[in-house]
């Protein structure tokens, strides 16, 4: 009589099951995931040896230039001493132009000939002086030219993050995420997988990878695959392959591949890269363009640097910077992926945030520092 009684109770169980994954496998998004099985996939083999403390990013380096820079404008008074000895010459100027400027010379050298070291004291001073206003302006130039070009920009080595996923999909859900970038030479892989479930028996799998070459101008993808697996379910697999001038979608489509365009996972450390380099970007109120290419189109993403946050993290407190995407999360679209940006960790993202709509969420937060490879050895303009 018991098992009778639990048979509808477990087929009820298996039903619900069954639409709490079907549910899952339309709503998380493809911005989630880590390419690490894929078969056309070689991973670079890396051993994580160290955890990345925080610290202030080098470009604060370039915030005491201007101070110099009042005592140099200030030397214009050495000119507007030489000033005073200019009127006493206008009288004779007309008449007798030439012969003004030899008397002069004579009597300087008549007083400063005698001490030998005064010579070259003597002009010294007057030299300094002279050249002052010249460089007063370009002082003042100087901290945007030495912010943009005095910090040269070192790619990081491999480094790993970990986030603890939590978010509402037709319930509550919870599970991991990890974010892995790693790199050989010029050559690049990120890696990203997410799981909802116990991490020993996950329920959903997303496993999403992106490899190409590292450029002057950021990240250049080669190739984004996607790798998705639910219970019960068949697997799902897309790959977007971008070559030259041309990028093929999963379904055929061959589009012209705009400048600098990012797949969906190189997209965040093309980001970090465009932090690093150019900090004044991460100031709020900025707006940054950047082409994504997706499973089904090629389109330009605007996004906002919005205000400055402090998170508690289980990792410690983070101060970051939010940056989100213009457009607003809606049924049947595309899927917004907002982040938070550590400018203390590198730039990197401690806090990501997709969104299908406002009740319909998942929320990845940093659970330990970064993990990071020893740095490499071999230059990087190496392969």
């Amino acid at each position: 009589m018991n098992a009778l009684r639990g048979r509808p109770l477990a087929l009820l169980a298996a039903g619900v099951l069954a639409a709490h994954l079907w549910i899952v496998d339309e709503v998380v998004p493809a911005r989630l995931g880590d390419g690490s099985a894929a078969a056309t996939v070689r991973r670079f083999e890396v051993a994580f040896v160290r955890e990345l403390a925080q610290a202030a990013p080098p470009a604060a380096v370039a915030a005491p230039a201007p101070a110099p820079a009042p005592r140099r404008r200030a030397a214009p008074a050495a000119p507007a001493a030489s000033a005073p000895e200019a009127p006493p010459e206008p009288p004779e100027a007309p008449e007798k132009i030439p012969a003004p400027a030899p008397p002069p010379e004579p009597v300087l050298e008549a007083r400063e000939a005698p001490p030998p070291p005064a010579e070259p004291s003597a002009p010294g001073p007057e030299l300094a002086a002279l050249p002052l206003p010249p460089p007063g302006p370009d002082l003042a130039a100087a901290p945007e030219v030495a912010a943009a070009a005095a910090p040269d920009f070192a790619w990081p080595p491999s480094t790993r993050l970990s986030y603890r996923l939590t978010g509402n999909v037709r319930g509550p859900v919870e599970g991991q995420a990890r974010v892995e970038w790693l790199r050989q030479g010029l050559r690049y892989q990120v890696f990203m997988e997410a799981s909802v479930g116990p991490s020993f028996a996950p329920l959903f799998t997303r496993r999403d990878f992106s490899e190409g070459e590292i450029t002057a101008e950021g990240l250049s993808p080669r190739r984004y695959e996607l790798d998705q697996k639910v219970v019960l379910r068949d697997p799902r697999r897309l790959v977007i392959v971008l070559e030259g001038d041309r990028i093929r979608l999963p379904a055929g489509q061959d589009l012209p591949r705009p400048a600098g365009v990012q797949d969906a996972v190189s997209q965040f450390v093309h980001l970090t890269w465009l932090f690093n380099t150019q900090p004044h970007k991460l100031t709020p109120g900025t707006r940054l363009e950047l082409n994504i290419a997706l499973p089904r189109r090629v389109e330009p993403w605007t996004y906002d640097v919005l205000d400055r946050e402090t998170l508690d993290t289980p990792a410690g407190r983070v101060d970051t910077v939010h940056v989100k995407p213009r457009r607003e999360p809606r049924p049947g679209g595309d899927f917004v992926a907002e982040m938070w940006v550590a400018p203390t960790l590198q730039y990197l993202p401690v806090r990501i945030v997709v969104r299908q709509d406002a009740e319909t969420f998942i929320d990845m937060l940093i659970e330990r520092l970064p993990q990071q490879a020893a740095e490499q050895t071999r230059p990087l303009s190496e392969r």
